[in-house]
């Protein structure tokens, strides 16, 4: 057997997701019978066992594992060429009669650059034949995934906290990092402060945002937005290590202080790698020539 069927893997990575047939069914929409039929017949397919199955509950096999790897990328895929597909035949698409070259979805940090983002869509709007940019703001760490399944076309992301795995891209502009704090802390006089100072403020601890889905571990708060997490330093209860441009946005209860010991942050403009887009080409022409040389000195 050399395919699967979208429905099998849809019907895989819910059981391996839950690890509970019962559950799976009800995230499915379906009984559980039938569930476990499907997955009965997939193994016999490929010859191989894919969950252990015992008093216990469920668990993955190593070659359950892998197929959970392969089956998210093969689903996101999917999922993605109907998006993108949709988006070039709909309205303003560049199959719609009489319509522009195309349109292009630019996923961006909602606390990024803005002089950064700025600079690059009016630039590129100058460019002939340049397409419509639909810019889609999104949390920590959300362009990777809006990518992989097509909500995206193209994404502003930021090393070291981005993973560019999978992704083409060019690195546009680096900027140092500061600590965010309480402006009335002791602290906030400083010059500049080391990593290891801010990791270690008594009862104040280091706020946590998630890095593909998952949180470090640690005593400070989850962080879910910019919001949040400035309101929660202006009451004194985190501090955070963000990009020197968070300057932007920072409230007269904030205090930014260089951090002299800390990686820089490099913004990079990426996209799949599968990509064709003749719209996608020219905006990245674009910033490539706003921030010439930049991968050269990364």
């Amino acid at each position: 057997m050399d395919t699967l069927e979208t429905r099998e893997l849809r019907y895989f990575v819910a059981v391996a997701e839950e690890l509970h047939f019962g559950r799976a069914a009800e995230c499915l929409g379906m009984a559980q019978p039938p569930l476990s039929r499907a997955i009965q017949q997939l193994e016999r397919r490929l010859g191989v066992s894919l969950l252990e199955r015992n008093r216990r509950g469920v668990r993955l096999t190593g070659a359950g594992e892998m197929l959970l790897r392969e089956g998210r990328a093969a689903l996101d895929a999917a999922a993605a060429a109907v998006r993108r597909t949709r988006r070039a035949g709909g309205a303003g698409g560049a199959d719609s009669p009489g319509g522009p070259r195309g349109r292009l979805v630019l996923a961006v940090k909602a606390a990024a650059s803005h002089d950064l983002l700025r600079k690059l869509l009016d630039a590129y709007a100058a460019e002939p034949d340049s397409a419509e940019i639909e810019v889609l703001p999104c949390g920590l760490c959300e362009q990777e995934e809006l990518l992989r399944d097509g909500r995206a076309d193209v994404a502003l992301m930021h090393t070291p906290w981005n993973s560019l795995t999978g992704f083409d891209s060019e690195a546009l502009e680096a900027e140092g990092q500061v600590a965010l704090l309480p402006a009335g802390h002791p602290l906030a006089a400083r010059e500049t402060l080391s990593l290891a100072e801010v990791r270690d403020i008594p009862g104040l601890p280091l706020a946590r945002w998630p890095t593909r889905g998952t949180y470090a571990p640690g005593p400070g708060p989850e962080i879910q937005n910019q919001t949040q997490l400035a309101q929660l330093i202006a009451l004194g209860r985190t501090v955070a290590v963000v990009p020197e441009s968070a300057r932007s946005w920072l409230w007269a209860e904030h205090a930014a202080v260089p951090l002299a010991d800390a990686p820089s942050v490099v913004t990079h403009i990426a996209w799949p790698a599968h990509s064709r887009s003749l719209a996608l080409a020219g905006l990245v022409r674009t910033a490539a020539r706003l921030w010439p040389g930049q991968n050269a000195e990364q």
